[in-house]
């Protein structure tokens, strides 16, 4: 990458880290461009070359950080010895909900705005290592298992959805019952929903 290159994503990232910080701390309605980029330290007309507008740098914002958090978790899962691909999506709900557990706040912003364009941003953010994004990193896994599956897209989608928003209540509130109580149904349901998009007339890996 060169200086220039370097240069850009850093100004980049210094707008989205103190887009975060400001929406978080005093609400989006009441964060203006002007205080994003005063904090920031980067001039008005540079925010405009990434951002269209302050509903746009929200939008890649929520996309920014959801990948940070999917990052994170591959990484983590390279780390462990594990063989099954549903037990490797297991294990990477498991970090995600820790992380999301670990931060309220960012629970709060991803639950409430994940939707399918911001998800399919948040999957494609580049990622360091091997696999140019987060999605070739997920093919990945399913091609090592050895199994097809129908719309492997969607199938991740309904399990972050089912994660945001299942656990939303529990970290919070601790409604309708505790995190720990609910995580072995959440993780019977991921099992389920990997099954339910098992290419038909294959035998699942978890059917033992």
């Amino acid at each position: 990458m060169s200086k220039v290159e370097e240069n850009k994503k850093r100004k980049k990232t210094a707008l989205l880290d103190t887009a975060y910080h400001l929406f978080t701390q005093n609400g989006y309605q009441k964060t203006s461009i002007s205080d994003i980029v005063s904090q920031a330290g980067v001039a008005k007309g540079t925010f405009y070359l990434y951002f269209k507008d302050k509903t746009d740098i929200r939008y890649k914002l929520i996309a920014h950080r959801a990948g940070l958090i999917f990052k994170k978790a591959y990484r983590d899962l390279e780390r462990a010895d594990i063989r099954l691909f549903q037990d490797k999506i297991v294990f990477l709900a498991d970090n995600i909900i820790d992380q999301l557990y670990r931060n309220p706040t960012l629970l709060k912003l991803i639950s409430k705005h994940l939707g399918w364009g911001i998800f399919k941003n948040a999957i494609n953010e580049p990622m360091d290592g091997d696999y140019e994004n987060i999605y070739e990193a997920y093919m990945n896994l399913m091609k090592e298992s050895g199994r097809e599956f129908e719309e492997p897209e969607t199938m991740i989608y309904l399990i972050v959805e089912l994660i945001s928003g299942s656990c939303y209540n529990a970290i919070l509130f601790g409604q309708p019952v505790t995190l720990e109580q609910l995580k072995p149904f959440l993780y019977k349901t991921i099992r389920s929903i990997i099954k339910n998009h098992q290419s038909t007339g294959l035998q699942l890996e978890m059917d033992r």
